[in-house]
Parts: structure tokens; sequence; C-alpha cells
């Protein structure tokens, strides 16, 4: 995962952010590798106290791609509590990435 520095918050994400950071997923319908991503997000978000794991059509939110220069899917985004994009990563993260990556912002 590589680090970043821009903003992402609720209006734009159309939910509540995680009370210590979330993970954001931009999928495709047809994405196989989207699927095993999903599961993964889950389960960390479901093993760490206060993370979110919320997932985008990048098909129905282009300006989101467009804005977040969002090229392939799955790409995962680590946000902190404020929204700010810490960390992202394009392809099928391992769990033990994610949580790696989580560390540096918990």
């Amino acid at each position: 995962m590589t680090e970043v520095s821009e903003v992402l918050g609720a209006a734009e994400l159309g939910t509540g952010l995680g009370e210590r950071a979330t993970l954001v997923q931009f999928s495709t319908a047809f994405c196989q590798p989207c699927r095993a991503t999903r599961r993964t997000l889950a389960e960390v978000a479901a093993l760490v106290d206060g993370v979110g794991h919320v997932e985008i059509d990048a098909e129905e939110r282009l300006d989101l791609v467009r804005a977040f220069g969002i090229v392939r899917t799955p790409t995962v985004l680590v946000l902190d509590r404020a929204g700010r994009i810490v960390r992202r990563a394009a392809g099928q993260p391992r769990k033990a990435d994610v949580i790696a990556a989580l560390g540096r912002v918990l």
C-alpha cells in the first residue's frame, strides 16, 4: 500500500465514517477479486473495533473514480477518523497487509 493525503467524507461515501478508520473499496460488478476483497475487508472491519467498511460501485460513482485516480478494481483506500486517505492499494489485498495498513492509522 502506498501513502497519500486526500480527504473523502461521509457525504461522498453516502454513509458515516468508521469511529477510528474506514476501509473504502472501489469495485465493479464482474470483478472476481472484488468479491474476495469484500470478504477480507469485512472480516478485518469485524475484527478491529471502530473500523468501518464501505464498498463503492466504480461504475455508478465515476465522479469519485476520476477525483481519486482509481484505475483498476479492486482499489482499497484506508481513511483515518477524519476521512484523510492515508494508504491506498490496487488489486486484491492480503488480510495481513490490511491489518498492517490499519496499524499505521490507529
